[in-house]
């Protein structure tokens, strides 16, 4: 996608990351960031976690074909879905690049292998995501509008 007024641009996506990653004492890894529309998200979604419509942002760790080593810089791919996450700053009335660098760094700490199915994880978690992100100036997203 692009073009849209609302979108990251590189630099600001290679900044989320590049702290991120840094935050994770990963600086040289590398991944891929791609943004999408609704229609994608969906069918990524139903494809690869079987639930219905879209979502937010999806995080796909890179694994390495049967047989071959796993590069030890790579760490794979996050997604993106552009409409929902102007729908959802809108609705939580956060600023979208502020909304786009949570959900980045999100991901990015996802791909690092940090979850949040269990409450110590997700406390492990919210703690990594707003140091990172208070680094940008931007304010806990886990507070209430």
């Amino acid at each position: 996608m692009s073009g849209c007024d609302s979108e990251p641009n590189a630099g600001q996506i290679r900044d989320w990351v590049g702290v991120a990653l840094r935050a994770l004492q990963r600086p040289s890894a590398q991944l891929t960031v791609r943004l999408v529309d609704m229609t994608e998200m969906t069918q990524l979604n139903k494809r690869f976690r079987g639930q219905a419509g879209p979502t937010n942002v999806l995080s796909f760790p890179f694994e390495a074909p049967p047989g071959m080593p796993q590069p030890i810089r790579q760490l794979g791919d996050i997604v993106v879905c552009v409409p929902l996450v102007e729908r959802e700053a809108a609705i939580q009335a956060k600023h979208i690049q502020a909304h786009f660098a949570h959900l980045i760094v999100h991901g990015v700490l996802h791909l690092h292998g940090h979850d949040h199915q269990q409450h110590d994880e997700t406390q492990e978690m919210e703690t990594l995501e707003k140091d990172i992100l208070a680094q940008f100036g931007i304010a806990d997203p886990y507070l209430a509008a």
